[in-house]
């Protein structure tokens, strides 16, 4: 093989590595340094949220830590929020930091999340990144520093600002009295600033997962819902392979939700009040352990209050059955396919939903 053919077939190694920077098409149609202007650095703020690596990952998906915390990327296309355009505001899915206005947001065709402005800078922070050989502005909460993406100067108007960002750096909180404000309006800047709401998680298993999370999303306090795999020994398994039943896996919600609006307590209680707890590895007709009923708790607090509903629960004589939903410490959580987040509204179906 000739040297310039190896020294082609190099080239083209390297560009394939970088296709998966986000906004990649971005340095093609613009300058290779990032002229949107906005202030480089830390910023300094009076409510700053600082946790130890071990408890963001208790907190966190083993994808969400990659990406907030080890400033990794999520592939192309997959993420949950990448084509949903429900109205409301888009938070941090580590401290609930309001961060981007639904109406903003647009596609851009490179496969995450774009915005063409942010609800306030205020909530952010903007870094120089210069990995991959080239410079780019990396986009972070201001309030717990989590890594979300970063931001090009190719939007549209009247911005032509686009953050590309993480779906799984976001939560979602359906808000359409939020989304009617202005994208920088100063009401809705002042509102936030204010009220920032603190978010906790939760993780439940009821069987089939789509009408579980409809459900849970559509509670008050809840931020973000999110489906996946929960329980196994397969690593970062496969729907496909869930439906098996030999990975272990129970089909799960994680939920982000907001203390100080919904406790734990009021959550497990509403998760009995949504499926037959009395079903062992089976939720009506879907049959297997994948299906089965289950908390996984996230803490002692959590292990405590679980317990303590259930214990009310056998002695109000309520089922006539024993209960067999499992209480067992939180596992990872593996987020599922993309098209099966949200899949309820999507398609409209009402099968799964008791």
């Amino acid at each position: 093989m000739s040297l310039k053919i190896k020294a082609a077939i190099l080239a083209a190694a390297v560009i394939i590595s970088l296709a998966g920077w986000k906004g990649l098409n971005a340095v093609v149609r613009a300058a290779p340094s990032p002229a949107v202007q906005h202030a480089l650095g830390e910023k300094t703020m009076g409510a700053k949220i600082h946790k130890s690596d071990p408890e963001w990952r208790a907190l966190l998906s083993q994808l969400q830590f990659k990406v907030m915390r080890e400033h990794g990327t999520e592939p192309a296309f997959t993420g949950a929020y990448n084509n949903h355009y429900e109205r409301g505001l888009y938070v941090c899915a580590g401290c609930g930091t309001p961060l981007f206005n639904s109406k903003t947001k647009y596609d851009h065709g490179t496969g995450w999340p774009s915005f063409f402005a942010a609800l306030d800078d205020k909530n952010l922070e903007f870094r120089t990144d210069r990995s991959f050989l080239m410079t780019r502005t990396e986009v972070r909460c201001a309030v717990c520093g989590a890594h979300l993406g970063h931001v090009f100067e190719d939007g549209p108007a009247p911005t032509y600002e686009h953050y590309c960002i993480n779906s799984a750096a976001l939560g979602f909180a359906p808000a359409a009295e939020e989304a009617d404000a202005g994208a920088k309006g100063p009401s809705t800047a002042a509102k936030n600033e204010k009220a920032s709401p603190r978010t906790e998680t939760a993780t439940f298993a009821a069987g089939c997962f789509w009408g579980i999370e409809y459900k849970f999303s559509r509670l008050k306090g809840v931020l973000a819902t999110q489906v996946g795999y929960s329980g196994g020994m397969t690593k970062d398994p496969s729907y496909e392979q869930v439906c098996t039943d030999r990975t272990g896996h129970a089909e799960s919600v994680q939920v982000k939700y907001d203390p100080a609006v919904v406790s734990y307590e009021a959550l497990v209680k509403f998760f009995f009040s949504i499926h037959d707890p009395t079903q062992v590895d089976r939720q009506g007709p879907d049959v297997g352990t994948q299906y089965r009923s289950v908390i996984f708790t996230h803490d002692q607090a959590q292990k405590e209050s679980a317990q303590k509903v259930m214990d009310e629960l056998k002695a109000s004589g309520r089922f006539k059955r024993a209960i067999a939903t499992g209480l067992v410490p939180a596992a990872e959580f593996f987020p599922a396919e993309e098209y099966h987040q949200k899949y309820y509204e999507k398609n409209k179906l009402g099968a799964c939903v008791r």
